[in-house]
């Protein structure tokens, strides 16, 4: 299965409208995809309830449902922006949600991770995600009415801008590298992350760790070997 992949895209953000991604979404089966990884923080903010809903988030979806209904395999990573995905309405638009995914290509075996919280030392990050993806604050944004609803995913865009952990110093390679050693262990070649929206390989013990370039500054539709489409 020739196997595309799109990482950060922060559609609504500074990935801009949904348009020229979905263009490229949808010519995908024309180039031979039949499956595709999205590898996270698509939006800049996704939450898997209704009244957050926007017309990005609408259309986008849309046009997912249509290519899966056409014969694309789409898997989804959940991302540091991604709350509560799975068991939502929006899984229709996916074979898949879920942490990571795993897939086989030309005899090399990928493991997909978004990438967040893979540093022990950030505890200020690992406890704020903690938090933000709790089943508590998972009741509490399931009853908010549709306004208050949208003013939170604004409110928690700011925060998640302001805090330490958006990687705006340094990538932290030591961490990244060690698990990458553990997983690839597991039976992978090739460890695939985005979230640090820089493009990034390491040669580790037991493969490759391969850091995704954000899609809203390539504009690209990766392959896992690190080409376009």
């Amino acid at each position: 299965m020739p196997v595309a992949i799109v990482a950060d895209s922060h559609i609504s953000g500074p990935g801009g409208p949904p348009g020229p991604l979905i263009d490229q979404l949808q010519a995908l089966p024309g180039q031979g995809i039949d499956h595709l990884v999205l590898l996270g923080d698509i939006f800049q903010a996704w939450v898997g309830y209704r009244h957050f809903e926007t017309p990005e988030i609408r259309a986008l979806v849309a046009a997912l449902v249509e290519l899966r209904q056409g014969g694309l395999r789409i898997d989804y990573v959940e991302g540091n922006r991604d709350f509560f995905l799975q068991g939502s309405p929006y899984e229709e638009a996916f074979d898949s949600v879920g942490l990571e995914t795993s897939f086989e290509q030309d005899g090399v075996r990928y493991l997909c991770v978004h990438g967040d919280g893979l540093d022990d030392n950030d505890r200020q990050y690992r406890r704020w995600r903690a938090l933000s993806k709790s089943g508590p604050v998972r009741f509490l944004v399931r009853s908010l009415p549709g306004p208050l609803a949208r003013r939170l995913v604004h409110s928690t865009e700011k925060r998640l801008a302001d805090t330490n952990f958006k990687h705006k110093q340094r990538i932290p390679q030591e961490a990244v590298c060690a698990y990458g050693e553990r997983r690839l262990a597991e039976g992978y070649d090739q460890l695939l992350l985005g979230h640090f929206h820089e493009e990034r390989r390491w040669a580790v013990s037991g493969g490759t760790v391969r850091i995704l370039e954000a899609w809203f500054t390539s504009r690209r539709v990766e392959t896992p070997e690190g080409g376009s489409l």
